[in-house]
């Protein structure tokens, strides 16, 4: 469940979703919203996304973050066109 705030984060976990994605938190926001989902179920898979850069990164890790997506791999990537004939 991709959740924007703490709350819906805590309500999804007690509600036994198996994944909560935090969605742009800033890391200190994050790591709150990690800890007190991991508090009511320590099962749920707890993913970091938005805002995420390789710079960015070391901040938004925590041990109750299992999970970063970061949209800068795949963003303004080129793409090959090839073909396999045999």
């Amino acid at each position: 469940v991709e959740c924007g705030c703490a709350d819906d984060a805590v309500r999804a976990a007690k509600a036994g979703v198996d994944i909560v994605l935090l969605d742009n938190f800033t890391p200190q926001a994050l790591h709150e919203a990690a800890a007190a989902v991991k508090a009511v179920n320590a099962g749920v898979v707890v993913e970091a996304s938005g805002g995420v850069e390789l710079e960015t990164l070391p901040q938004f890790l925590a041990p109750q973050v299992d999970v970063v997506s970061m949209g800068v791999l795949t963003h303004g990537v080129r793409s090959l066109d090839f073909a396999l004939r045999v």
